[in-house]
């Protein structure tokens, strides 16, 4: 095959990509041999005898792969730990979690009526002050609070 390093860094520049991504339709060899200007090139572009190879992409599949095994727990171990605790899941987000949970169960049970508006409200600025570790330990003050004063 004769040289064609000329035609290849022609068709670089009119497909606008590398030399390593330009392809030669071998059967054509002769075709493109002939061609020694940039009209010529984009003729045997648009004949489909010279043409530019995809683009190689990184692979993601193995991303996907690990980020479905994390979704689930894995790969997740002490060893793949660098931050504190509270850098991975800062204290407001905790917080703010705990929160909304607590204040989601005391407006259900002040709409269902198992609740008055005093003791709602009383709950509500007890659970803002933090008093309430989570929804179940909210509960049981509830029973305490409320059955005391029945």
């Amino acid at each position: 095959m004769s040289n064609l390093a000329s035609q290849r860094r022609i068709a670089a520049s009119v497909l606008k990509c590398g030399v390593n991504r330009v392809w030669f339709d071998p059967d054509q060899s002769s075709e493109i041999e002939n061609a020694i200007s940039r009209e010529d090139i984009r003729k045997l572009v648009d004949e489909g005898a010279v043409r530019a190879h995809p683009k190689k992409g990184v692979s993601r599949g193995r991303a996907r792969a690990r980020i479905a095994k994390r979704s689930y727990g894995h790969c997740k171990g002490p060893g793949r730990r660098k931050g504190a605790a509270g850098a991975r899941t800062p204290s407001k987000r905790v917080w703010i979690q705990k929160i909304r949970a607590i204040r989601k169960v005391l407006v259900e049970l002040r709409d269902s009526g198992e609740l008055d508006r005093r003791y709602y409200r009383i709950l509500y600025r007890r659970a803002a002050g933090g008093q309430y570790r989570n929804v179940a330990h909210m509960k049981a003050q509830m029973e305490i609070l409320v059955g005391r004063n029945r």
